[in-house]
């Protein structure tokens, strides 16, 4: 009963505490491809929701003002503020991970954080960026009703202008992983992050050498080359967010054991 008038209030526009409801909180982090540049055109989001990404009372999100609401797509709307966001992963990350672990009282709490255009240096200990990311990761578990089960990490594009930063890329994201669970408290805290499938200038190549080359305990990587990119050749298209949101969810669950047997596609 308790569960079912929570869930009355979220669709009512309420606010409500998740309490002692069990939910999986992740931290969505990154540039503009995790805050999710799908289906915007002529800076302008088309409004198009795959069935993979919409709502559900059991998906929540965490917004700009540190409340717990009802996920919809643009996730990023307001926290990638000065920008057009559209479709990212995160909502079909969550909606697959719904659909297997899912239970009536299990609850799934998306934290966004992700900025585009910026830089991996941008995103270092004591930045505004690295603040606010743990500001929010803290703040999503305070009711003590969850917990932090991973970090979702696609970044990198910037750092493919100049080659200083790629070259150095390796280094300052491990430092960050390694800085990030420290602050949050979560040695073993598990990181996902997407290997580059497009990138701003010409050292793709190096920055996705760096992704796959990091060796820490508990640091997956999710390979987003091959998929279908924008007009712009850097942004991923609707679909293609889709797609990888389900390909992090695997990598995810994977990582707690789940086997897979089949090969179905989103729609």
């Amino acid at each position: 009963m308790y569960i079912l008038s929570w869930i009355l209030c979220v669709l009512l526009g309420g606010h409500g505490s998740l309490g002692e409801i069990a939910k999986d909180i992740f931290i969505l982090a990154g540039q503009s491809n995790m805050a999710g540049r799908g289906g915007v055109r002529g800076g302008r989001w088309d409004g198009d929701v795959p069935w993979s990404c919409k709502p559900s009372p059991s998906v929540l999100r965490l917004s700009a003002k540190l409340q717990w609401e009802e996920a919809r797509e643009p996730l990023h709307a307001d926290i990638d503020v000065g920008k057009v966001c559209g479709v990212g992963p995160g909502l079909a990350f969550a909606n697959e991970v719904m659909k297997v672990k899912g239970g009536r009282s299990f609850v799934v709490g998306l934290v966004p954080c992700a900025v585009g255009g910026t830089r991996i240096g941008e995103w270092s200990r004591g930045s505004r960026l690295y603040n606010k990311l743990v500001q929010r990761s803290i703040y999503s578990r305070k009711d003590g009703g969850g917990r932090i089960r991973a970090v979702i990490w696609y970044q990198g594009e910037s750092d493919t202008v100049r080659e200083e930063d790629a070259e150095t890329y390796k280094n300052k994201m491990e430092t960050f992983i390694t800085d990030l669970r420290s602050d949050l408290r979560l040695p073993s805290l598990l990181v996902i992050q997407v290997a580059l499938a497009s990138g701003e200038g010409r050292f793709i190549e190096k920055v996705r050498s760096a992704q796959l080359g990091i060796k820490l305990p508990n640091v997956k990587c999710v390979d987003a080359k091959g998929l279908r990119l924008k007009e712009d050749n850097l942004h991923l298209t609707t679909m293609s967010q889709v797609h990888l949101g389900i390909r992090l969810a695997r990598a995810y669950l994977a990582s707690i054991g789940h086997q897979f047997n089949d090969t179905k596609s989103a729609s």
